[in-house]
């Protein structure tokens, strides 16, 4: 499989990478100016940016940049004195290596998006598809309770204005979304949770009425307030 085919592969898959790149190569090193590779959570190397000698220092570096979601520049250098270019703010390692050689490698982190699932066919939810893919959110638009398209989410919001809210809420709760938020009076929303007979914990996960106290009224205004309390709640947790 090809780089790129691969990549796409894991977008799709929602799984976060780190692109390896070489931006510059000095001899004897076996790499070269445009080799890549990606690198997997578990430190798995797919492609070719340098030999064993330089994998664990790669390998190290991008599984720093993908923790913090940094991209970073990785100059490997021979022990010893060497002629290289400065690169001002990258990150250097000395490979002991008697191989020698040096290298600067871009490491890319690609960090999933947030996934958003917006039920319902309101008006409400129309904006709120829009005003979530505006902000670069992954939104997934459900037509049905099914658990299987909640796998990674990190928020749901129910704006159907009825239909089967209390089994989607429970689904949700049941694959741990931390935000899930109900569009729906104070007096609907109460008696909804009501019956769900929800514990503390999964009480601290629902929202309703949903959205921050903007004096929002029209259902874009209100879409920009679930969004804001969307994002307050998913970069709480880092995510």
């Amino acid at each position: 499989m090809r780089l790129h085919d691969r990549v796409t592969e894991l977008r799709r898959a929602r799984t976060p990478f780190v692109h390896a790149t070489v931006v510059r190569a000095q001899q004897p090193t076996s790499a070269h100016p445009g080799d890549e590779a990606i690198l997997l959570p578990d430190g798995t190397i797919e492609g070719f940016v340098g030999g064993h000698c330089a994998q664990n220092s790669v390998r190290q570096a991008a599984l720093g940049a993908l923790q913090v979601g940094q991209s970073v520049l990785l100059r490997v250098l021979p022990d010893g004195d060497v002629s290289f270019p400065e690169t001002p703010g990258a990150c250097v390692v000395v490979n002991h290596c008697l191989s020698g050689g040096a290298l600067e490698i871009f490491l890319d982190p690609q960090v999933p998006a947030p996934l958003v699932g917006v039920f319902g066919g309101s008006p409400i939810a129309d904006a709120l598809v829009e005003v979530t893919a505006v902000l670069g959110y992954d939104v997934r638009r459900l037509d049905a309770p099914d658990p299987s398209a909640l796998d990674g989410a990190s928020a749901l919001v129910i704006a159907s204005l009825g239909g089967p809210e209390a089994d989607l809420i429970r689904a949700a709760l049941d694959a741990g979304i931390g935000y899930i938020g109900l569009v729906a009076s104070r007096r609907r929303g109460s008696a909804i949770l009501d019956g769900l007979n929800l514990t503390e914990s999964e009480r601290a996960r629902m929202h309703t009425p949903v959205g921050l106290d903007i004096g929002a009224r029209t259902p874009a205004e209100i879409a920009v307030s679930i969004a804001a309390e969307v994002i307050a709640t998913v970069r709480a947790h880092g995510r």
